[in-house]
């Protein structure tokens, strides 16, 4: 007989995502994380699909807002929002409904022509394997030459988001773009704004050690990070936590205005607080914006009276970054 065992489950993300002892994943229904809807749509917002790496076969959903009407200024260019679905690095998909519909009512509020970048997932592709994709996203930004851009898009006026995953992806493209590893010109970085941050460290903040029912939550953000950093990470990796022992320090780099939204029941909302805290304290300029009463990722999950507020804010820092 072969003494060879059977490939076991090593992982398993509530039947969703399960990763076997010989390296091979095995996926499930999403749904049971992500709800397929139904989410609204934007009467007038037009989008298409484009191919950023051919190699990859990865793309961008491109949104742009209904012509301006009475009293619009017909041909001015609009700010580019960028944007990175969530998902803990393992779920999620840019052109999932419920991150489909935020992006329609972005592109349609801000008003601004908005990007959903597509980026690999772990475990297969595990960090870092979607920052570099957003590399490369960056680098086809630079030099395309769309119509769609070109006619509506206003390079230098250019904020990158995302919301969980997408918004720590967001973090390490502006940091990563400040210190000069990516080319930028003409894309300017005016700001970026993190919504519901999926941050992480070895050490537990108070908010994720306060209640007993955020223990299974935590459980399942640990396995999300055993699967999403490089083999043998641990969470203070710098992917993780940006403030870690071996993170490299942000204080020198020109960082562009950050805006941090952190929903009031979320259990990473302590990760959220010390971000905004550290970059005030490096003398960066940061807003942190908190959602009393709302969950994790409450951005991509409702049209509610808080969804309203947070696009008012939006709008604001979206306006007031020329």
């Amino acid at each position: 007989m072969s003494s060879d065992a059977a490939p076991h489950v090593v992982e398993d993300l509530f039947g969703v995502v399960r990763l076997l002892s010989d390296g091979s994943v095995v996926r499930g229904d999403e749904s049971v994380l992500m709800p397929a809807g139904p989410f609204p749509d934007v009467p007038g917002v037009r989008w298409k699909d484009a191919v950023y790496d051919a190699t990859r076969g990865l793309k961008v959903r491109v949104y742009r807002p209904p012509p301006p009407g009475a009293g619009g200024e017909e041909g001015s260019k609009l700010p580019v929002l960028v944007y990175f679905h969530g998902g803990g690095y393992c779920v999620g998909s840019y052109d999932h409904p419920m991150f489909h519909s935020c992006c329609q009512r972005f592109a349609a509020e801000l008003p601004a022509v908005v990007l959903s970048v597509q980026y690999r997932l772990a475990p297969e592709h595990r960090l870092p394997a979607a920052v570099e994709d957003a590399a490369t996203f960056f680098a086809w930004l630079r030099g395309q030459a769309d119509p769609w851009l070109a006619e509506s898009a206003d390079l230098a006026r250019t904020f990158v988001s995302g919301v969980s995953a997408g918004a720590n992806l967001a973090h390490h493209v502006v940091v990563r773009l400040a210190a000069r590893q990516l080319a930028a010109d003409p894309v300017r970085v005016a700001g970026y704004v993190l919504l519901s941050a999926f941050f992480g460290s070895v050490e537990r903040t108070v908010t994720e050690a306060e209640s007993p029912a955020s223990v299974s939550l935590t459980a399942a953000v640990d396995k999300l990070w055993r699967m999403a950093l490089p083999v043998g990470a641990s969470r203070d990796h710098p992917l993780a936590n940006p403030f870690g022992p071996d993170s490299p320090s942000m204080e020198p780099l020109p960082l562009p205005p950050a805006l941090v939204v952190a929903p009031g029941l979320d259990m990473l909302r302590g990760h959220m607080r010390r971000y905004a805290a550290r970059l005030e304290e490096m003398g960066k300029a940061v807003e942190l914006v908190e959602f009393a009463g709302e969950q994790h990722g409450f951005s991509v999950r409702g049209w509610g009276e808080a969804n309203d507020e947070l696009v008012r804010i939006l709008k604001r820092f979206v306006g007031q970054m020329k």
